[in-house]
């Protein structure tokens, strides 16, 4: 027997497992093949103020070792979800977060103070890689002080666990991270998708509708690899690492390199259940190496 149980700010995981918003649904989506309870914890898709119908197709790309979405946040918003989604979903035996969007910081308080009155939903995922309508489109979180701004403000009227998802479209993600634990965040979550895009040479065109995309997969995982590893030198709180994770081993690496538990995205696409089989992975590699708690292998390549 080994222990799998993990810990991010007052959440407890039955395992590292977890999966990342926008490419899981809400989770009913995914009861034909595994069994949700038997995960750490699930992010729901990015949801927003009011309904959004996201951007013109074509909005997914692929690439190789990647593919490129450009999505555009389409969801039922904040008041549908807790009327019709959350109904379905608040029974899970796991944790169920909601990945939080906006356009403004009014937005985000919005849809913040919204899921605090939710019981079931002991915390949220905020995505401040979405773009700062006020000022000229940079996203939030690609600038310190409007990443420290958001998340100062939603700490005011979220109580329960604040996770911040960091962009790696960044010079220095450390200092965004720095910022954001200052300003109250209980734990990051790294890398969101980075920018690209993908271009069609019989039709001499953008593939995407919006031009650049964000990219996702196998191709990412050295960067993201790379940005967890630097965060958890800089800062002392939970990280969850993710980017291009498809297998145990890929999880171990995220945890050596100081995750605390990890979020798998598009690898979710290809095998609907590569979830459990990564949990199953751990156990194995854990028996392998004689360890007989998995909270040992977090950080332990800065050890």
């Amino acid at each position: 027997m080994v222990n799998l149980n993990v810990n991010i700010d007052k959440l407890k995981l039955k395992n590292p497992i977890m999966t990342a918003s926008g490419t899981f649904g809400y989770g009913p989506e995914f009861d034909d093949f595994i069994h949700v309870d038997d995960l750490g914890g699930i992010v729901v898709k990015g949801t927003t103020g009011k309904h959004r119908e996201g951007n013109p197709y074509p909005r997914m790309a692929e690439t190789p070792m990647g593919m490129l979405n450009a999505v555009g946040l389409q969801n039922v918003g904040v008041d549908h979800f807790i009327s019709d989604i959350y109904p379905q979903i608040k029974d899970y035996n796991t944790n169920v977060l909601v990945n939080v969007s906006g356009s403004t910081i009014d937005e985000y308080l919005e849809v913040a103070e919204k899921i605090n009155a939710l019981e079931k939903i002991p915390g949220i995922e905020l995505n401040i890689s979405c773009p700062n309508v006020k000022e000229g489109g940079m996203a939030f979180g690609t600038s310190c002080p409007s990443a420290q701004a958001v998340v100062e403000e939603v700490r005011k009227v979220y109580k329960k666990t604040l996770i911040v998802k960091l962009s790696p479209n960044v010079t220095d993600v450390t200092e965004i991270a720095r910022v954001v634990t200052e300003a109250g965040a209980d734990a990051l979550s790294l890398i969101n998708t980075l920018l690209g895009m993908a271009i069609d040479a019989e039709k001499q065109s953008p593939i995407l509708s919006t031009v650049t995309g964000g990219l996702s997969g196998p191709a990412v995982k050295p960067v993201a690899l790379r940005m967890v590893w630097q965060v958890a030198n800089a800062v002392d709180v939970p990280l969850i690492g993710m980017g291009g994770i498809r297998n145990a081993t890929d999880v171990i690496e995220f945890m050596l390199a100081g995750a605390t538990a990890v979020e798998i995205g598009t690898a979710n696409f290809v095998d609907p259940q590569v979830t459990v089989k990564c949990i199953d992975g751990i156990k194995a590699y854990m028996q392998r190496h004689g360890v007989d708690d998995v909270n040992e292998l977090i950080g332990a390549l800065r050890k």
